[in-house]
């Protein structure tokens, strides 16, 4: 059995981290496909059960020191914790506040430390400059011993990450950021130790020893922790919206129990409870009404503020607010089945997906780590072997080390690994606060570069359910109102889906019906009966009636007419259609603005197509195709060299919502529609589409405004921390600035990210 799942790890401190889990996890027999996101922290998993499982996969990475995250049986009990837990929100939120804190504690005690050392490293250059006079012997020696202390302290404490790192390169061969910092303060410190403890002994006039780097060792792993510490603390921010949709969810459920109220944890709600609301309380989980009426705050899943009228029959969604009036619902879905929890898992495996522009980063990460190993240890030898010629040995030996360790710690790839993750899992996370739900990053990507927006027309442009939109008087005797009470009394007693509009309309403007004798249904044609004696007749334009003026024209537009006759004499018209949602003119104007070609793609007949495209402001219509030909037009559109976006509602969409680049569906349509599409917008408001391009286009600029300065920045640091610059100006990259640099360059791609939080959409 093929199972796909999201799980989280722990143990991840960088962005080559994530490339060693998903290399060694990928030659797991039995593995299909792993994508580990360092973002997220989390690998989404698709794995054949009869040949590996999850303990399997997590001991092959246990011995790079990470460790899979499984459920535990407590965890599928369901209680609110415990289903957090399973989500990957609660527990992970709490670990990461433990993990936290104790970088926040060692952080702290480090600090100190480096200020020391900067005191010191800056009295020593600046009395090498003759800015200031040398420190006295007394302080000279002190330091000289107290630095070595903090040293230790700083490498084996703080530091300890990377020296875990560095073990296991020399045991497995697997390189990641810790390993470059382990090596690079690790060779400072241990010459520093040997230069100190041989300095009046053998190695007195084989090398100078008057430079050591203690101070290197202890400020470069400070800078670097600190850099974590706020790195980390930014990523917990890029998590919001998950822990937001969360929070939106009753902890507790009024059921009727033997015909008792009784309040229960919503983890002991079952399918098929009936659920008691009262004014004010926040509904539990997903269900149909089937006592009473209200009205209910669904912003949550609609993003409309104004609250929505529900009877009996109705569906309420879990974590939406009861405003006033109390009702009693059966609970249809509880757990992972409701929206609520359906929307989380969709947003959670969006923000660990990975955009096809994180593979260039993902592949330089991979071999980046070896290849600056490599970098490093040449410019040693070549300052060894070129700068004794210039410098003598100790001199060159001194320099090249400081190249060396400036070269490890400048490297370090996190900025590079945390462009595209941080930056989707904000642009999703907002995306969920605006009732955009986005799949997958592959799909927020392609949308940032779609040009061409295909709409179906039912359910997508229009309201999807027929509408009376013209009275028409043919008899000067008769009113607007009498001719739909005539008509609207005897439909009344029709199921027809367009006898229900005629109703709706005269319910909507409070018309009394009218007592109906001798009913008759039409099959195909209309109805007919009697009212007050006189015989009514509601029907389909006849041959005959085609000379009514108007007729034509109004079904031109796609209208369907009824005539109404009253003993046998034509009194009046109804037209009846599917009316263009409200919205619509000012979607297709948006998308316009933003220089996007739309187009209505439909199975209605090209008249009414026309009508309602040219109402909304589409600039092409396709009309009067089958389903499986509305794929066909998206790939022509496609051969043209069209990136093109889908939008549909129903069953009939799936395939051109497949076949599109992006496909969007609307939360009102059919589930088929919205498993086919990688965007659904929850309320089925067309204007997030317009909405949805903005942000798309925003996270991929924010992508790739992180991916050039990470770049930049490896590409221009290592050439100098290598020395480049030494033999034109003398200048060598201490290790310190290099670790400051790294440090910052990953607080200030997290920061960027954390920019499109701001973003008005």
């Amino acid at each position: 059995m093929i199972t796909n799942k999201t799980y989280k790890i722990k143990g991840m401190h960088c962005a080559s981290c994530a490339g060693i889990i998903e290399k060694t996890i990928k030659k797991i027999d039995g593995v299909k496909s792993a994508e580990v996101s360092y973002g997220t922290e989390a690998v989404k998993l698709s794995l054949d059960e009869a040949k590996t499982n999850l303990n399997i996969i997590s001991e092959q990475i246990e011995k790079f020191g990470y460790s899979l995250v499984t459920p535990t049986a407590q965890e599928m009990h369901m209680s609110p914790n415990e289903h957090a837990a399973h989500l990957g929100l609660n527990q992970s939120k709490k670990e990461k506040l433990t993990e936290l804190k104790d970088m926040r504690n060692k952080v702290l005690s480090a600090i100190p430390l480096a200020i020391i050392s900067i005191f010191v490293m800056s009295w020593d250059i600046l009395a090498e400059l003759e800015t200031v006079s040398p420190m006295s012997l007394l302080w000279s020696e002190f330091f000289h011993h107290l630095l070595p202390i903090m040293a230790t302290y700083v490498l084996f404490i703080v530091g300890k990450p990377y020296l875990i790192g560095v073990y296991r390169f020399l045991r497995y061969g697997k390189a990641n950021m810790d390993t470059l910092v382990g090596i690079g303060t690790g060779v400072a410190y241990f010459y520093s130790f040997i230069m100190g403890a041989f300095e009046e002994t053998l190695l007195k006039n084989f090398v100078g020893v008057e430079n050591t780097y203690f101070d290197v060792t202890i400020i470069v792993i400070t800078f670097i922790a600190l850099g974590k510490y706020l790195e980390a603390r930014s990523k917990l921010k890029t998590g919001d919206a998950i822990e937001k949709l969360f929070s939106l969810q009753a902890k507790t459920a009024l059921v009727l129990r033997n015909g008792q109220e009784v309040e229960v944890p919503i983890s002991e709600v079952k399918i098929g409870d009936i659920i008691i609301i009262k004014p004010g309380m926040k509904i539990p989980v997903d269900g149909q009404i089937i006592e009473g009426q209200s009205t209910i705050d669904e912003s949550m899943i609609t993003g409309e503020s104004i609250p929505v009228d529900k009877k009996v029959e109705d569906l309420v969604v879990g974590a939406t607010i009861n405003k006033q009036g109390s009702f009693k619902f059966r609970a249809t879905k509880v757990g992972f089945d409701t929206v609520l929890a359906q929307i989380i898992k969709m947003v959670e495996e969006a923000q660990g997906s990975k955009a096809p522009i994180q593979a260039m980063a993902d592949k330089i990460s991979s071999i980046f780590v070896p290849v600056v190993l490599v970098v490093a240890i040449l410019t040693l030898v070549l300052w060894l072997v070129v700068g004794s010629q210039y410098l003598g040995f100790s001199q060159a030996l001194s320099f090249g080390l400081v190249c060396f360790v400036g070269i490890l710690v400048i490297a370090c790839p996190c900025a590079l690994g945390l462009a595209t993750p941080t930056a989707i899992i904000v642009g999703v996370g907002k995306g969920a606060q605006y009732g955009i739900l986005i799949k997958d990053a592959q799909s927020l990507e392609k949308l940032s570069q779609v040009d061409t927006i295909v709409f179906d027309k039912t359910g997508t442009i229009t309201k999807g359910e027929p509408e009376v939109t013209d009275i028409i008087i043919l008899d000067k005797n008769y009113n607007e109102e009498a001719i739909l009470q005539l008509a609207a009394s005897l439909e009344n007693h029709s199921e027809h889906p367009l006898a229900q509009a005629v109703v709706k309309k005269a319910k909507a403007k409070k018309i009394q019906f009218e007592n109906v004798q001798n009913f008759n249904s039409l099959e195909g044609v209309g109805v007919q009966g009697e009212i007050d004696g006189k015989k009514i007749n509601i029907h389909k334009p006849e041959e005959k009636d085609k000379n009514i003026p108007g007729i034509i024209s109004l079904q031109m537009q796609g209208k369907t007419v009824v005539v109404i006759k009253k003993s046998n004499a034509n009194i009046g018209l109804i037209t009846i259609a599917d009316t263009i949602k409200t919205e619509a003119v000012q979607a297709i104007k948006s998308l316009h603005k933003k220089g996007l070609r739309t187009i209505m793609l439909t199975g209605d007949n090209i008249l009414a197509a026309k009508h309602i495209a040219d109402q909304a402001g589409i600039d092409e219509v396709i009309a009067e195709v089958l389903p499986h030909e509305k794929a066909n037009k998206i790939k022509e559109l496609q051969a043209e060299g069209k990136i093109v976006a889908m939008a549909g509602d129903g069953i009939n969409d799936a395939p051109a919502l497949v076949q599109a680049d992006v496909g969007i569906a609307m939360a009102t349509g059919t589930d088929v529609a919205i498993e086919s599409a990688g965007i659904t917008l929850l309320g089925g408001d067309i204007n997030k589409i317009a909405q949805a391009v903005t942000l798309a286009k925003a996270t991929i600029r924010t992508v790739k405004q992180n991916l050039f300065w990470a770049f930049i920045y490896n590409i221009v640091g290592i050439p100098v921390a290598a020395g480049l610059l030494f033999p034109v100006w003398g200048i060598l990259l201490n290790p310190i600035f290099a670790g400051l640099a790294m440090a910052g360059s990953s607080v200030s791609v997290v920061s960027n990210s954390l920019r499109l939080k701001t973003k008005k959409l």
